[in-house]
């Protein structure tokens, strides 16, 4: 086996609560690294188009990378995986912390989870010894309520914790799984995965060691890395901006140039925004750090809220984007409602971004007549009305009164509801848009797009355009493309960008390392993984850049796969009217818009798939070693061969 893995998966069998232990074949390793990549091929196997995503024959997937558990910068994270409740296609959720490491220590790369339970249960993992417990007396409990109730059942608080609250065991399909108290594998409705299971909570101690193949070599390249995330320019910067403020850092900086979602994306720029920034957390509510393990970065903090109205409200972040989602996307400029609303996601298990989004398509409906007072149970749900949100994130929890149809997202409530209210859903492939504005900066509209669960920032978003790297441009791209590229008002060269950020990430999210590193700073690149990987695995095929490109197109053409298999096409592939028809109002981006159509051409030109339908060519997917995925789609009609 090579180094860095544990060297095992963890199947679990909810159905008749029994567990088995496999080994971790080389192949899969070597083919797929981690993370993600080990989801994409699991997921493929073992799930098809017929399998519903609340039955017990969805698949759970709970992985690991190489990286994690090892002192390299920052790879504290582990993720998640299935098909999902909200859109019916890809679910992927990445968590930081340290539950991810436990499991490596505890000697599981992945876990594996079929069936349902017909009680509630959690799963205990205490290095070999695994359980199937009954969790009838956490079901109910919030997610603090649950983990405090379990390291006293415990009787050890090392243990580390994921669990669901009320949103998921309600089968909610904005649900979250929220990890060690505040850290939220959100997006996608993967809580509802873990509700229709009936499990409840997953709980990880461990104890083993994790070999590096080059131990010397491997430190050498950790002290470099290190160096680079805390010395050089772009490490200094994080530090002054992440490492000072945490990610609300980016709420004054995407303001500044005019791509703050506001009003449910109706402009990009907040009059208030300082009001809901870096330094109005910092300056009166940031009560302490919170990094996950081995990070340089710390990004990761503790609000507290001391006196007043919300007095004794305490939660991890909230972050940019839980921000952006409950603050100026509903005009909300109360820093301290929105630091109130961000723990009441974490205790019930509620996605921010989904649950914030809901909330500003109902409030956009309501100002327009479309809802009404009697819709929602007797709420006035009028801009920035905050007592009105936190009334209905309570009833979107338990699925109470109106709540039961807020519970399935903005798309399917509008579907249910019908009466033009789908005109102010702002979502890709069914999921609620996070806070970019592709008008404000193009490539974000592409990456929305194309990505794989839905409208999804954390796939493929360039931020080195963005935020102006011009010469980490210029060394990468080359002088010809650094000024298009630099330019994040301009189409040209972005389907190529895009197409090579998204091939980054799935690197990325398969060793697992944070995406502060690759995305901003923007330090970690294809030839820092080549120079890692083999250090850290054995693997010497990794040392080669073009075989790192090749496992990453691989994944990304896996999981593109996957949503082709579900009926996923280029009609899919479409951005919300607000972005392509409405000119930006205001800021420095005003009367833009997005013009997806030349940087979806290219990209699919770079990607070697059909334009006109989407579908990959079969030449591509037997190219890339995905000869048995091309077999499958081509007897479901679902995929292209070349002409000529």
């Amino acid at each position: 086996m090579y180094k860095g893995y544990a060297g095992r998966i963890l199947r679990v069998d909810l159905t008749s609560r029994s567990v088995k232990v496999e080994p971790l074949p080389d192949g899969l390793a070597l083919n797929y690294l981690g993370g993600t990549g080990f989801a994409s091929r699991i997921l493929w196997d073992e799930v098809n188009a017929d399998t519903d995503p609340l039955s017990p024959e969805n698949v759970l997937i709970i992985a690991t990378g190489p990286v994690n558990g090892t002192a390299f910068p920052p790879s504290g994270r582990y993720m998640m995986a299935s098909k999902s409740p909200l859109t019916g296609i890809w679910s992927e959720s990445h968590v930081g912390g340290h539950l991810g490491p436990e499991l490596k220590y505890a000697g599981y790369d992945m876990i594996v989870v079929k069936g349902r339970s017909s009680e509630p249960v959690y799963l205990m993992i205490d290095d070999d010894r695994v359980e199937v417990r009954d969790a009838k007396n956490i079901w109910g409990k919030d997610t603090r309520e649950t983990v405090k109730t379990l390291w006293d059942e415990l009787g050890d608080r090392s243990f580390k914790i994921a669990c669901i609250g009320p949103a998921g065991e309600n089968l909610v399909k904005i649900s979250s799984v929220i990890s060690e108290m505040g850290r939220a594998a959100a997006r996608t409705g993967i809580g509802a995965v873990w509700g229709s299971k009936r499990l409840k909570a997953i709980t990880v101690r461990g104890s083993r060691d994790i070999e590096v193949a080059d131990p010397d070599g491997f430190m050498q390249l950790v002290k470099e890395s290190i160096r680079m995330c805390t010395e050089e320019f772009f490490g200094k910067a994080a530090q002054d901006t992440l490492g000072k403020y945490g990610t609300p850092c980016l709420v004054e900086m995407l303001n500044s140039i005019g791509r703050l979602p506001t009003k449910n994306h109706w402009t990009g720029v907040f009059d208030k925004a300082s009001l809901i920034g870096g330094e109005a957390i910092r300056s009166r509510y940031r009560f302490a750090q919170a990094p996950c393990m081995a990070c340089v970065i710390q990004c990761g903090y503790i609000s507290y809220i001391r006196h007043g109205k919300y007095a004794g409200t305490i939660t991890k972040g909230p972050e940019y984007e839980s921000i952006f989602a409950l603050g100026s996307n509903c005009l909300v400029s109360d820093i301290e409602a929105i630091i109130h609303m961000n723990m009441l996601c974490n205790l019930y298990g509620l996605d921010t971004i989904s649950t914030g989004k809901t909330l500003s398509w109902a409030m956009e409906c309501y100002e327009h007549g479309l809802l009404t007072k009697d819709d929602l149970d007797g709420t006035e749900l009028r801009w920035g009305d905050v007592e009105a949100m936190i009334k209905l994130i309570e009833k979107i929890a338990r699925r109470d009164g109106v709540g039961d149809i807020l519970a399935e997202g903005a798309k399917r409530a509008s579907e249910k509801i019908g009466r033009g209210t789908e005109k102010y859903v702002i979502h890709v492939k069914g999921m609620e848009v996070s806070g970019q504005d592709p008008r404000a900066h193009k490539s974000a509209g592409l990456s929305l797009a194309i990505a794989v669960r839905g409208a999804d920032h954390l796939r493929a978003l360039s931020s080195i355009e963005e935020l102006g790297f011009t010469q980490i441009v210029a060394d990468r791209y080359g002088e010809d493309k650094a000024d298009a590229l630099s330019d994040r008002l301009s189409e040209e060269y972005k389907g190529f960008l895009i197409k090579d950020i998204e091939d980054l990430y799935a690197i990325t999210d398969s060793l697992i390392v944070c995406k502060y590193g690759t995305m901003w700073p923007p330090i970690y690149y294809f030839d820092h993984f080549a120079k890692l990987i083999p250090l850290l695995t054995g693997m010497k095929e990794y040392g080669d850049v073009s075989y790192v490109r090749l496992v990453a197109e691989r994944i990304s053409n896996l999981r593109r796969c996957f949503n082709v298999r579900e009926g996923i096409t280029r009609r899919d592939e479409n951005l919300p009217k607000r972005f392509t028809e409405e000119p930006m109002p205001h800021g420095p981006a005003k009367g833009h818009v997005c013009n997806l159509e030349p940087m979806l051409r290219e990209y699919y030109q770079y990607r070697r798939w059909d334009y006109e339908t989407g579908l990959p060519y079969r030449e591509t997917l037997e190219e890339l070693g995905l000869k048995d995925v091309a077999d499958e789609l081509e007897a479901m009609g679902r995929v292209k061969r070349r002409e000529g």
